[in-house]
């Protein structure tokens, strides 16, 4: 096992990606400190104890984003840090103090505790393509890759308020990085699916959930998929490869959602699934193409868009989160 004797750290580890990337490194062999913030909360912590060779090698501690210093006990020791605890929420009241500090500050507080750890060898920033691909210039037909940048001014205008926070969470990792001299690595992934290991659906696995679960109406947009999976999986090779460099786009597929619905409705059947009458973009949502080169030059597979969604699917019977 590859991971055997060294010690890793992620932050958030109750989230989607993060408990997959726990139950990952877990299984290479890595001995894991996990912060969750409520060691209390059965919800956050049962479900990780339970994952194999949890009760070896997983060790939780409670951390807040905004709290300074909180994850510095967790980082201590270790030579690679996954930081991906960060708000996604689609509608808050307040911005600023619901999404932009946590994810800013929440970054630049981890990032302040590596700077002070010489043993640590990499971090790996969970970002997202919300930081690449929202810019006026997109439009329908681009393909994007690493090189594109979000354009803050511009999700500032349309309130685009999650999307703002992982950009700005990404600019400030990479600013802060260079002048500490911390190598860094980031993974930019598109809406991701595939099963779930907590007790609970994510932000972005819920639209999954609320179309099998006979939602009327859904908002139609086009949108990059990719499996969880793949996502924890790019994590850990981004940190175990030691020329992988920069950042790191992760999409299997661009699909508009009702290419979703017509795989679902081919995988099942008997659900009741909405219509969908528009299959194009729009300003905000232009029908774009990502380029998965340089992730796939880390040696990655993705795993099929129907798969994913089988598997998703599969996951929410087996936590009976499908209304029947």
């Amino acid at each position: 096992m590859s991971g055997a004797g060294k010690v890793v750290c992620v932050t958030g580890a109750s989230g989607y990606i993060a408990s997959w990337l726990v139950k990952l490194l877990l299984d290479r062999g890595y001995t894991v400190k996990a912060s969750v913030r409520d060691l209390n909360d059965p919800n956050k912590t049962e479900f990780l104890m339970a994952l194999d060779g949890a009760k070896e090698r997983l060790h939780l501690f409670q951390a807040d984003l905004l709290e300074n210093g909180s994850f510095s006990a967790l980082v201590d020791g270790c030579e690679g840090v996954f930081h991906t605890a960060s708000p996604v929420l689609l509608s808050v009241s307040n911005p600023e103090a619901e999404l932009l500090d946590p994810a800013v500050k929440g970054t630049l507080n981890v990032l302040r505790s590596c700077a002070r750890v010489s043993c640590i060898k990499r971090v790996v920033l969970t970002s997202s393509m919300a930081a690449v691909a929202n810019n006026p210039e997109l439009k329908d037909g681009v393909v994007v890759d690493e090189s594109w940048f979000s354009d803050p001014s511009y999700c500032e205008e349309h309130k685009m308020w999650y999307v703002l926070s992982k950009i700005l969470a990404e600019n400030a990792a990479w600013q802060f990085t260079k002048e500490h001299g911390i190598d860094m690595i980031v993974i930019n992934p598109g809406m991701v699916i595939g099963p779930i290991l907590q007790p609970f659906a994510s932000q972005s696995v819920g639209i999954i959930l609320n179309l099998v679960n006979g939602a009327d109406s859904i908002k139609g947009a086009p949108f990059g998929w990719v499996d969880v999976r793949d996502v924890a999986y790019a994590h850990i090779i981004a940190f175990e490869i030691p020329s992988a460099r920069g950042r790191y786009c992760i999409i299997e597929r661009s699909a508009h959602i009702s290419q979703l619905i017509k795989l679902l409705r081919e995988l099942y059947p008997t659900f009741h699934l909405p219509d969908m009458c528009s299959t194009s973009g729009n300003s905000l949502h232009p029908d774009y193409g990502v380029s998965n080169k340089k992730v796939k030059s880390l040696g990655m597979e993705l795993i099929p868009l129907d798969v994913s969604l089988k598997d998703t699917i599969e996951s929410f019977k087996e936590k009976n989160l499908v209304s029947p």
